[in-house]
């Protein structure tokens, strides 16, 4: 597991307009390559963490809005 001070996290572009609250961050991480993915309101709440598989097949749902 990848301790959190080592994760640089931002906003993600599928998110929602500035000025909601349904925001996702996500952070990269290079050993092993993956994407941690956390909603911005609960920091330390649940998270996701993906392989570049997975998250590659993740996107075109949240593109579409159905994510």
């Amino acid at each position: 597991m990848i301790h959190d001070a080592r994760l640089a996290w931002f906003k993600s572009s599928y998110s929602s307009g500035a000025e909601t609250d349904s925001c996702l961050e996500v952070a990269l991480a290079l050993t092993p390559v993956t994407v941690h993915v956390r909603d911005s309101k609960h920091l330390n709440g649940p998270r996701l963490t993906l392989g570049p598989g997975a998250w590659g097949a993740f996107l075109p749902f949240v593109a579409e809005g159905r994510g």
